[in-house]
């Protein structure tokens, strides 16, 4: 299949992160929001939504919307400087994006992260739970990185690498990387009139990686290739594609869709089934749930594991480890990735998920394990 009909295929995307670049969003001689230019793109989002996309949106602005507040004409060099131009304009940033998503009737929410966050599982876990929990009441998620804690993350590169985190723990069809370049060219089009497009890569090749050339930055952001072929190798091994296109006219989503110039990085599987593959090759469970006839046919028809189904639970663990499953007559039927810790699946064995919250004191999550979480062996 062409490019073109790849990133045709997207329309039908069951979810999509869209990365808006900092040039995008404020004008680099004003400082002032770029307004037409993001009311248009709550037009795309809110028809993308209509057909039954999800989407996540991951932001940079924040530095660039603070800066005039606070009688910057360019980013500043020292970090205490970016990191309260990263306060101030934080909040403007999110008042801009509600007051023109609420004219398509669209519920912003706002998640603040670091790399780290995603490092740490626990806070991993909470972060993916969220997103997960605003996607299925048709919240939009907007989510920056935390300029105003983030140390080495806001000094070495833009929002790339971590809207491609963001889809990877999304479990994202794709990556769509709005920049002021539209896609990865042979050698640097700035500087070389006779530079090709690549308009597909399927393997990123260390030709591919040399295409990057040098980083470049601009007054409202930091990023360059480099950081966008970094973005597509995350992305990719998470099962999500990515695509590069320059956003800087109004209604990008729309205008990527009818055939504007851009480069697609396609995965090779989707993300879901990379998730599962890794979940499958896991080797060493921290404990056993034992569960009955009923819970084994539920999840060979697709279903989460609920407590109802578990008669014992053996080992010791803590959310977000692995378990395996294990039938009546001693066989271990799957595993999966928890979402409570041993004393708590205890008390919750054998009972309805909606008593959890008069069992433990909180509602917790909505199941054991999600079916995304687990495999069938």
């Amino acid at each position: 299949m062409s490019a073109h009909k790849d990133l045709l295929a997207l329309q039908n995307a069951r979810r999509l992160v869209i990365k808006i670049g900092s040039a995008l969003l404020v004008d680099g001689e004003t400082g002032r929001l770029r307004k037409k230019w993001l009311a248009a793109m709550a037009e795309d989002v809110a028809d993308l939504m209509a057909a039954g996309t999800q989407v996540v949106l991951v932001s940079s602005g924040a530095v660039a919307m603070g800066l005039g507040a606070l009688g910057f004409e360019n980013r500043p060099s020292r970090l205490e400087e970016a990191q309260a131009a990263a306060a101030v304009g934080q909040i403007r940033l999110a008042q801009a994006y509600q007051s023109l998503f609420d004219v398509h009737d669209m519920v912003i929410a706002q998640l603040l992260l670091t790399i780290s966050d995603l490092e740490d599982r626990p806070r991993y876990l909470n972060a993916r739970n969220t997103v997960e929990a605003l996607l299925d009441r048709g919240i939009v998620p907007v989510i920056n990185e935390n300029d105003t804690v983030a140390t080495s993350e806001l000094r070495f590169g833009d929002n790339d690498r971590l809207a491609a985190r963001v889809a990877q723990m999304a479990g994202a069809d794709a990556l769509i990387l709005l920049s002021d370049i539209d896609g990865l060219y042979d050698c640097d089009p700035r500087q070389n009139a006779d530079a090709n497009l690549i308009p597909l890569v399927e393997d990123i090749t260390p030709e591919i990686e040399a295409m990057a050339g040098p980083t470049h930055a601009t007054t409202a952001g930091t990023g360059g290739m480099i950081t966008k072929i970094m973005a597509a190798k995350i992305a990719l091994a998470g099962g999500s594609s990515m695509v590069i296109m320059n956003g800087g006219a109004n209604h990008p989503m729309k205008r990527l869709f009818a055939g504007e110039r851009a480069t697609l990085f396609k995965a090779g599987t989707d993300a879901l089934t990379v998730r599962k593959r890794w979940i499958r090759g896991m080797m060493a469970p921290k404990g056993f749930l034992r569960i009955d006839e009923g819970a084994v046919s539920a999840l060979k028809r697709g279903a989460s594991l609920l407590p109802a189904g578990v008669v014992g639970t053996d080992g010791a663990f803590d959310r977000g480890d692995l378990v395996a499953f294990v039938d009546a007559e001693g066989h271990v039927v799957g595993q999966g990735l928890i979402s409570y810790g041993s004393h708590e699946t205890e008390r919750l064995q054998g009972h309805k998920m909606s008593e959890a919250e008069a069992i433990l004191g909180y509602a917790g999550r909505s199941a054991l394990v999600h079916r995304d979480d687990l495999v069938l062996l």
